[in-house]
Protein backbone atom coordinates (compact mmCIF):
# COMPACT_ATOMS: atom_id res chain seq x y z
CA UNK A 1 0.00 0.00 0.00
CA UNK A 2 1.66 3.36 -1.26
CA UNK A 3 -0.75 5.63 0.36
CA UNK A 4 -1.82 5.89 4.04
CA UNK A 5 -4.31 2.78 5.44
CA UNK A 6 -7.51 4.29 6.92
CA UNK A 7 -8.66 2.59 10.08
CA UNK A 8 -12.09 3.52 11.22
CA UNK A 9 -12.58 2.43 15.28
CA UNK A 10 -8.56 2.60 15.77
CA UNK A 11 -8.38 3.43 19.56
CA UNK A 12 -9.47 -0.10 20.75
CA UNK A 13 -10.53 -3.70 20.27
CA UNK A 14 -9.79 -5.18 16.36
CA UNK A 15 -9.44 -1.51 15.35
CA UNK A 16 -6.33 -0.66 17.30
CA UNK A 17 -4.72 -3.89 16.65
CA UNK A 18 -4.99 -3.47 13.03
CA UNK A 19 -3.63 -0.35 13.27
CA UNK A 20 -0.94 -1.36 15.58
CA UNK A 21 -0.03 -4.41 12.49
CA UNK A 22 -0.12 -1.90 9.94
CA UNK A 23 2.76 0.09 11.60
CA UNK A 24 4.77 -2.83 12.65
CA UNK A 25 4.54 -3.96 8.94
CA UNK A 26 5.57 -0.37 7.51
CA UNK A 27 2.61 0.69 6.45
CA UNK A 28 1.52 4.34 7.31
CA UNK A 29 -1.78 4.52 9.13
CA UNK A 30 -4.90 6.97 9.69
CA UNK A 31 -6.22 6.31 12.65
CA UNK A 32 -9.53 7.65 13.04
CA UNK A 33 -11.76 7.68 15.56
CA UNK A 34 -13.59 10.14 18.58
CA UNK A 35 -10.62 9.84 20.58
CA UNK A 36 -7.98 9.36 18.17
CA UNK A 37 -5.79 12.49 19.46
CA UNK A 38 -5.37 10.42 23.04
CA UNK A 39 -3.37 7.88 20.59
CA UNK A 40 0.43 8.09 21.54
CA UNK A 41 2.72 9.55 18.24
CA UNK A 42 4.86 7.36 16.30
CA UNK A 43 6.28 7.52 12.90
CA UNK A 44 3.61 6.72 10.08
CA UNK A 45 0.81 7.91 12.43
CA UNK A 46 -1.70 10.39 11.18
CA UNK A 47 -4.35 10.65 14.09
CA UNK A 48 -7.37 12.01 12.81
CA UNK A 49 -10.15 12.57 15.29
CA UNK A 50 -13.64 12.25 14.51
CA UNK A 51 -17.09 10.67 14.48
CA UNK A 52 -18.12 7.88 11.94
CA UNK A 53 -21.87 9.03 12.10
CA UNK A 54 -20.99 12.60 10.92
CA UNK A 55 -20.29 12.83 7.05
CA UNK A 56 -18.42 15.60 7.00
CA UNK A 57 -15.80 13.98 9.24
CA UNK A 58 -15.77 10.67 7.21
CA UNK A 59 -15.21 12.70 4.16
CA UNK A 60 -12.09 14.35 5.92
CA UNK A 61 -10.73 11.23 6.68
CA UNK A 62 -10.49 9.79 3.34
CA UNK A 63 -8.46 12.40 1.89
CA UNK A 64 -5.27 10.69 0.22
CA UNK A 65 -5.58 7.60 1.76
CA UNK A 66 -5.59 4.10 -0.59
CA UNK A 67 -7.97 1.42 1.72
CA UNK A 68 -10.36 1.53 4.25
CA UNK A 69 -10.87 -0.98 7.23
CA UNK A 70 -14.03 -0.48 9.00
CA UNK A 71 -13.72 -1.65 12.85
CA UNK A 72 -15.86 0.15 14.60
CA UNK A 73 -17.47 -1.32 18.15
CA UNK A 74 -19.61 0.00 20.99
CA UNK A 75 -19.63 0.03 24.45
CA UNK A 76 -21.53 -2.89 25.88
CA UNK A 77 -24.55 -1.82 28.53
CA UNK A 78 -27.19 -3.10 29.75
CA UNK A 79 -29.79 -1.08 27.70
CA UNK A 80 -28.26 -2.70 24.34
CA UNK A 81 -31.02 -5.45 25.09
CA UNK A 82 -33.91 -3.35 24.43
CA UNK A 83 -32.42 0.36 22.50
CA UNK A 84 -32.02 0.38 18.59
CA UNK A 85 -28.69 0.35 17.23
CA UNK A 86 -27.86 2.38 13.92
CA UNK A 87 -24.08 3.25 14.55
CA UNK A 88 -22.98 0.74 11.95
CA UNK A 89 -25.78 1.37 9.56
CA UNK A 90 -25.50 4.83 9.60
CA UNK A 91 -21.72 5.07 9.26
CA UNK A 92 -21.36 2.85 6.23
CA UNK A 93 -23.77 5.11 4.48
CA UNK A 94 -21.58 7.88 4.71
CA UNK A 95 -18.58 5.72 3.66
CA UNK A 96 -20.57 4.56 0.85
CA UNK A 97 -21.19 7.77 -0.37
CA UNK A 98 -18.07 9.31 0.31
CA UNK A 99 -15.59 6.67 -0.98
CA UNK A 100 -16.69 6.97 -5.02
CA UNK A 101 -16.66 11.08 -4.67
CA UNK A 102 -12.75 10.78 -3.02
CA UNK A 103 -12.29 7.76 -5.75
CA UNK A 104 -11.81 5.15 -3.42
CA UNK A 105 -12.91 1.45 -4.00
CA UNK A 106 -11.28 -1.16 -1.54
CA UNK A 107 -13.14 -1.31 1.66
CA UNK A 108 -12.85 -3.85 4.47
CA UNK A 109 -15.48 -4.14 7.34
CA UNK A 110 -15.66 -6.26 9.97
CA UNK A 111 -19.03 -7.54 11.16
CA UNK A 112 -19.54 -10.74 13.10
CA UNK A 113 -20.48 -13.76 12.80
CA UNK A 114 -24.34 -13.92 13.02
CA UNK A 115 -24.63 -10.95 11.15
CA UNK A 116 -25.88 -10.94 7.36
CA UNK A 117 -26.24 -14.09 5.91
CA UNK A 118 -24.22 -15.97 8.42
CA UNK A 119 -26.82 -16.52 11.06
CA UNK A 120 -28.05 -19.46 8.58
CA UNK A 121 -24.92 -21.17 9.88
CA UNK A 122 -26.29 -20.99 13.09
CA UNK A 123 -27.84 -23.56 15.33
CA UNK A 124 -31.58 -23.07 16.61
CA UNK A 125 -29.45 -22.59 19.94
CA UNK A 126 -26.95 -20.58 19.08
CA UNK A 127 -29.58 -17.99 16.89
CA UNK A 128 -31.87 -18.08 20.29
CA UNK A 129 -29.13 -16.71 23.05
CA UNK A 130 -27.43 -14.44 20.07
CA UNK A 131 -30.22 -12.86 19.61
CA UNK A 132 -31.77 -12.22 23.03
CA UNK A 133 -28.29 -10.83 24.00
CA UNK A 134 -26.87 -9.25 20.65
CA UNK A 135 -30.00 -9.22 18.51
CA UNK A 136 -30.81 -5.14 17.84
CA UNK A 137 -26.49 -4.78 17.52
CA UNK A 138 -26.61 -7.91 14.88
CA UNK A 139 -29.53 -6.09 12.98
CA UNK A 140 -28.24 -3.29 12.31
CA UNK A 141 -25.01 -5.09 11.26
CA UNK A 142 -27.13 -6.84 8.69
CA UNK A 143 -28.33 -3.75 7.48
CA UNK A 144 -24.51 -2.40 7.56
CA UNK A 145 -23.89 -5.66 5.14
CA UNK A 146 -26.90 -5.18 3.29
CA UNK A 147 -25.71 -1.60 2.47
CA UNK A 148 -22.29 -2.93 1.05
CA UNK A 149 -22.89 -5.84 -0.82
CA UNK A 150 -25.33 -3.66 -3.02
CA UNK A 151 -22.18 -1.24 -3.24
CA UNK A 152 -20.00 -0.89 -6.22
CA UNK A 153 -17.02 -0.97 -4.23
CA UNK A 154 -14.32 -3.70 -4.19
CA UNK A 155 -15.25 -4.80 -0.43
CA UNK A 156 -15.00 -7.35 1.52
CA UNK A 157 -17.09 -8.99 4.65
CA UNK A 158 -14.94 -10.33 7.61
CA UNK A 159 -16.55 -11.89 10.58
CA UNK A 160 -15.10 -13.04 13.07
CA UNK A 161 -16.90 -15.51 15.55
CA UNK A 162 -16.39 -15.57 19.08
CA UNK A 163 -13.04 -13.31 20.21
CA UNK A 164 -10.43 -13.74 22.57
CA UNK A 165 -7.39 -11.76 23.88
CA UNK A 166 -4.66 -14.41 22.88
CA UNK A 167 -1.68 -13.20 20.39
CA UNK A 168 -1.86 -13.95 16.92
CA UNK A 169 -1.70 -17.76 15.61
CA UNK A 170 -1.42 -17.01 11.93
CA UNK A 171 -3.08 -20.30 12.32
CA UNK A 172 -6.71 -19.13 11.29
CA UNK A 173 -9.24 -20.16 8.86
CA UNK A 174 -11.07 -17.30 6.31
CA UNK A 175 -13.85 -19.58 5.56
CA UNK A 176 -15.81 -18.46 1.97
CA UNK A 177 -17.81 -21.26 1.45
CA UNK A 178 -21.05 -20.70 3.62
CA UNK A 179 -21.46 -24.27 3.51
CA UNK A 180 -18.32 -24.88 5.88
CA UNK A 181 -19.44 -21.54 8.08
CA UNK A 182 -19.44 -22.55 12.08
CA UNK A 183 -18.70 -20.78 15.05
CA UNK A 184 -15.80 -20.81 17.35
CA UNK A 185 -12.86 -18.77 18.68
CA UNK A 186 -10.21 -16.81 17.51
CA UNK A 187 -8.17 -13.75 18.77
CA UNK A 188 -8.41 -10.45 17.84
CA UNK A 189 -5.20 -10.14 16.74
CA UNK A 190 -5.49 -12.80 14.26
CA UNK A 191 -8.49 -10.78 13.03
CA UNK A 192 -6.58 -7.69 12.62
CA UNK A 193 -3.50 -9.69 11.06
CA UNK A 194 -6.28 -10.67 8.55
CA UNK A 195 -7.64 -7.29 7.71
CA UNK A 196 -4.38 -6.33 7.04
CA UNK A 197 -3.59 -8.99 5.05
CA UNK A 198 -6.56 -8.23 3.11
CA UNK A 199 -5.52 -4.73 2.37
CA UNK A 200 -2.02 -5.87 1.36
CA UNK A 201 -3.16 -8.28 -1.06
CA UNK A 202 -6.88 -7.47 -2.11
CA UNK A 203 -7.71 -10.38 -0.84
CA UNK A 204 -11.50 -12.09 -1.23
CA UNK A 205 -12.99 -9.02 -2.91
CA UNK A 206 -16.82 -8.88 -2.97
CA UNK A 207 -16.93 -11.76 -1.02
CA UNK A 208 -18.06 -12.25 3.01
CA UNK A 209 -15.95 -14.46 4.50
CA UNK A 210 -16.06 -16.27 8.27
CA UNK A 211 -12.79 -16.02 10.23
CA UNK A 212 -12.32 -18.63 12.84
CA UNK A 213 -9.42 -21.12 14.51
Amino acid sequence: MQNPLLVIGATSGIGKLCMETALDRGHSVRAFARSADNLDEQANLDRCAGDATKQDDIARALDGVGAVVVALGIRERVSMLWEEEHLFSTATKHLLQAMPEAGLKRLIVVTGFGSGRSRNAMSAIERLGHGAVLGRVYADKTRQEDLIVDSDLDWTIARPVILNNRPASGSYKVLTDPKEWRNGLISRADVAAYLVDAAEQTLNIRQDVVLTR
